[in-house]
């Protein structure tokens, strides 16, 4: 990839934006109420990005992210990360995130026991506040105790974690589990004869 660019993209959840850079994307963006206003927050963010034609890297992305966003299964765990200026701690939360299956969810406190933090669930929870690559690192899917479905990180737009999830499939408070672990019994009702 080389240059600064970005661009806007339609979903079934309405227009998004990506943008990129020479080692990866550096940030996704959910739609506003109005392109207009994703269009904004874009500049905004990445104010050396010029609105042009993504290179293939990002079409990929591009493709994956629309897919996930039909409901569709989507893998996106290759797609390129500019994690320049990402604290370390940030990245591993990232990453523990981007392996996290569509249709579960995890909560903060999960998510710092795997990182051997179980006390920084605040930390956690700020690292994905931060998220600049909602959908490819998929915060949506870490959720509150009590599994809470939350709003997103600025990068949301104006979209909740619980439509990101009812899109997927997936059930809140599962925490590993799919919607069909949920809904299926363990053992069949015995009749009385």
């Amino acid at each position: 990839m080389s240059g600064r660019g970005y661009t806007i993209f339609d979903t079934m959840i309405g227009r998004c934006g990506i943008a990129w850079g020479p080692a990866g994307i550096v940030g996704v963006q959910l739609p506003e109420a109005r392109e207009i206003e994703t269009r904004r927050r874009l500049y905004r963010l990445y104010p050396d990005s010029r609105d042009q034609r993504p290179p293939p890297n990002v079409e990929i992305a591009i493709e994956g992210i629309v897919a996930l966003l039909r409901g569709q299964p989507s893998e996106l765990s290759d797609v390129a990360l500019d994690l320049t200026g990402i604290h370390a701690f940030n990245q591993r939360v990232y990453r523990l995130t981007q392996a996290i299956q569509r249709g579960e969810t995890r909560t903060y406190g999960e998510i710092a026991k795997q990182l051997g933090a179980s006390g920084a669930v605040h930390a956690v929870a700020q690292a994905l506040a931060r998220n600049p690559f909602v959908i490819i690192v998929p915060c949506h899917r870490v959720l509150e105790a009590g599994s809470y479905a939350d709003r997103m990180s600025p990068h949301g737009g104006s979209i909740s974690k619980r439509r990101l999830l009812s899109i997927e499939g997936a059930h809140g408070g599962t925490s590993g589990k799919t919607l069909f672990d949920v809904l299926l019994p363990v053992a069949p009702p015995r009749l009385q004869s």
